[in-house]
């Protein structure tokens, strides 16, 4: 699967919550996507609850924002450098990501980078409309 097909697909499944959610308030809806609930609530959300498995250690995970406002991508490569083809990266160039190259083309590897599963960076962000919020991510669009 590219990007573009899981990036599609997730903001499908971030809206049905969402509208399920429709009478709550953003704090509530907030509130809804920490891990612990989605796991118990939304286990079609995201592969990892069926092994409660996180995908950032850290200790308040919400997932509201499951992908980064800040991550860019095009399945067909951004850029090609030194034979390889580089078809993810940060805009912002944060500090705790990294890169994964196989088979002659990179990724951006956001594991260690928390920033987008922080409520105050949610809050900062938010909108109902996931796709609005991450509407610089994908070059397709």
């Amino acid at each position: 699967m590219g990007y573009l097909d899981w990036f599609e697909a997730h903001g499908k499944k971030h809206k049905k919550i969402v509208d399920k959610l429709s009478h709550l308030s953003d704090d509530e809806i907030i509130e809804y996507f920490r891990f612990e609930n989605m796991v118990k609530n939304e286990p079609d959300f995201c592969p990892l609850y069926a092994e409660h498995r996180k995908c950032h250690e850290m200790e308040s995970l919400n997932c509201y924002l499951c992908a980064c406002p800040y991550f860019r991508f095009d399945d067909n490569g951004l850029e090609f450098r030194d034979g390889l083809t580089i078809k993810s990266k940060c805009s912002i160039n944060a500090k705790d990501s990294s890169t994964i190259e196989h088979d002659g083309v990179v990724h951006l590897n956001c594991s260690s980078c928390t920033l987008p599963h922080k409520k105050s960076f949610i809050k900062k962000h938010f909108s109902r409309d996931w796709f609005e919020v991450m509407s610089k991510v994908c070059y397709y669009i």
